[in-house]
């Protein structure tokens, strides 16, 4: 395995997420041009129902790979029907042939595609030799810097018009389909029945506690996806292109530093920077909320992504410690599950949470459930989590 192999493999995991996020910042005006109204609940349902299709498909694309032994033609496929899903979409407002119940539709199915790309693609990465946390540290960095720039990218393809945006995601998840098809295959290559992918797991109970950190870092995502847009829009009065650049300060921080700190896990071990970084990470979500001016807000930002880095990495090497080789495309897809949940939870609760009870009160459930399970893992957290070895990291 080279070094050029991982960061390829990062670059496909960066294209997929960049065209996720490319959305966000002016999603009102999307769901107005599918004949939507312009609202954080129609705004709601046009994520969520991505998210839905995340929760229902992830494990599925990941046990079809581990029964098959390989990663390579479902990432093709993710990303070709993904292309399709957003080019449709485009065509029902060019054609005024759908109303919003089936841009809905079609955003449920791209959703479905999609999650196999970006699922197979970061297990791809836990293929690889090298140190878990050096290769979710790529993953991570890929995650977060997709998530960073597709934010402002996205609020400035808007002034283009709201089509722009899938109609580039479209282009960009075809380039990831020929890309991926040239890269070498490291499954574990052992066939076995879908269902002894799903059966292997179920003995492993210690993969609960990462997918449980997942859940809630990942509401905090979509929590600042829909509720922090919208916040940053009603409380400082900007416009999507700012509102990408205030998202933007969050997500740089979160993926520059993920692989050093996915590096670090390898030496120190995950208690650390899953532990002490998801009570810190709690308290600045906390703090974006309580900020009085977009300076501040910025700061509390920054400090949420440079947290969030340190506990993203840690987390998903610790999936891959957990379990064999065989059942790594399961265990990704269950941890994406979790993820999705929490996406979604993000954008239904936090959503519901800021128009009945203020924004105010939808930052201090994110912060708090961060800190929640944090405090509730931590003595699992202990015994599960192996002790870190200086051998593996040492393997390139």
């Amino acid at each position: 395995m080279s070094r050029a192999e991982r960061a390829r493999l990062s670059a496909v995991v960066f294209v997929v997420l960049f065209t996720q996020l490319l959305v966000y910042p002016g999603v009102d005006r999307l769901v107005d041009a599918l004949g939507g109204a312009p609202t954080i609940d129609a705004g709601t349902a046009f994520l969520a129902v991505q998210l839905g299709a995340f929760v229902l498909f992830s494990a599925v694309w990941g046990a079809l790979s581990d029964r098959v032994g390989c990663r390579v033609p479902f990432v093709v496929a993710g990303a070709v029907g993904g292309t399709a899903a957003y080019l449709a979409l485009a065509a029902l407002v060019v054609t005024d042939l759908g109303d919003f119940r089936v841009a809905l539709a079609l955003r449920f199915l791209e959703g479905a595609f999609t999650i196999g790309a970006f699922s197979l693609s970061i297990t791809m990465l836990m293929d690889l030799d090298g140190g878990h946390g050096k290769n979710m540290g790529a993953a991570g960095i890929a995650i977060g810097g997709g998530a960073a720039i597709g934010a402002p990218v996205g609020g400035q393809l808007y002034a283009f018009g709201p089509l722009a945006p899938i109609l580039f995601a479209a282009a960009l998840l075809s380039a990831v389909a020929v890309a991926v098809s040239t890269l070498p295959d490291r499954a574990a290559g052992q066939r076995q029945d879908v269902a002894a992918a799903f059966d292997g797991l179920r003995g492993r109970t210690g993969l609960l506690v990462p997918f449980a950190f997942g859940f809630a870092d990942r509401f905090a995502a979509g929590f600042f996806g829909l509720v922090g847009t919208f916040y940053f829009r009603d409380a400082f009065g900007l416009d999507p292109a700012a509102i990408g650049l205030l998202l933007a300060c969050f997500f740089v921080p979160f993926a520059l530093l993920q692989y050093l700190f996915g590096a670090l896990s390898d030496r120190i071990g995950r208690v650390l920077p899953i532990a002490a970084g998801s009570v810190g990470f709690g308290a600045a979500i906390l703090g974006v909320g309580l900020a009085p001016t977009v300076p501040v807000a910025a700061l509390a930002m920054v400090a949420v992504g440079v947290l969030g880095a340190l506990v993203a990495p840690a987390t998903m090497a610790l999936v891959t410690d957990l379990v064999d080789a065989d059942q790594r495309g399961a265990a990704m897809g269950g941890f994406n599950i979790f993820g999705s949940l929490g996406f979604l939870g993000g954008i239904l609760v936090g959503g519901w949470l800021a128009t009945r009870y203020g924004y105010l009160a939808a930052f201090a459930v994110a912060g708090g459930l961060e800190i929640a399970i944090a405090t509730l893992t931590l003595p699992v957290l202990f015994r599960i989590v192996p002790r870190p070895s200086g051998a593996e990291t040492a393997r390139e």
